[in-house]
């Protein structure tokens, strides 16, 4: 599993964290501290509880566990940044900053759909199929948008007989087109702009070939 956040990309799997394109390296107590803490987004976990995974069987004190995120937020960039790691006063820490899957990320082909636009949100971008899509925190979603405030199922695309909609999934924080809260289904045209929590999503269509025109000699 690979997230972005900010200009991080953190691959759990390979094991690497990459800021602004350039490779990271964290000890590996730091870079388990911050796969447990992406995991469980954005629930924030006790310190002891995160002693007793990072360090199992180790006895080690708080202090240990207070240098470690500070390697962890040295590392993603946040000293003089926006706020990745969150302290919980009193309690412990938990993953603060908006991230979406790698998955999310790319137009793969999807068999038997036929491609029809796409959403941009900054430098990526999520395919529109024909048919209906669900956008939302929910991690194997096609247009994942994993912040603490998007709903898990929150609003609904949908591409028919050349025309695109969206509809909000009484999601809490609400659903905006063109700057207006949307209650109920709403078109969509090229250019038009999608609020969800703090993701901007631009509306791109695909242009259906024009006739052939006859060629003058």
């Amino acid at each position: 599993m690979a997230i972005r956040f900010g200009d991080c990309r953190f691959d759990v799997d390979a094991r690497q964290l990459f800021r602004a394109g350039v490779e990271v390296h964290l000890s590996p107590k730091a870079f388990e501290l911050l796969r447990i803490l992406v995991e469980n987004r954005p629930r924030a976990l006790s310190k002891s509880d995160l002693l007793d995974r990072v360090w199992s069987g180790v006895f080690v004190s708080e202090a240990s566990l207070a240098r470690t995120i500070n390697e962890v937020r040295d590392g993603v960039g946040e000293n003089g940044g926006p706020r990745i790691i969150r302290t919980v006063h009193g309690y412990g820490y938990a993953f603060a900053a908006d991230a979406a899957s790698e998955a999310s990320t790319q137009r793969a082909v999807l068999p038997g759909r036929r491609p029809v636009g796409w959403l941009r949100c900054g430098a990526r971008e999520f395919a529109l199929w024909e048919g209906e899509q669900i956008a939302g925190r929910d991690l194997d979603l096609g247009i994942c948008l994993d912040s603490p405030k998007v709903s898990r199922q929150h609003a609904r695309i949908v591409a028919r007989d050349s025309t695109l909609t969206i509809e909000d999934l009484q999601s809490k924080n609400g659903t905006f087109v063109r700057g207006v809260r949307i209650a109920g289904t709403t078109a969509l045209a090229p250019g038009d702009q999608i609020q969800i929590g703090s993701f901007t999503l631009v509306v791109g269509v695909d242009a259906a070939p024009g006739p052939t025109e006859t060629q003058v000699t």
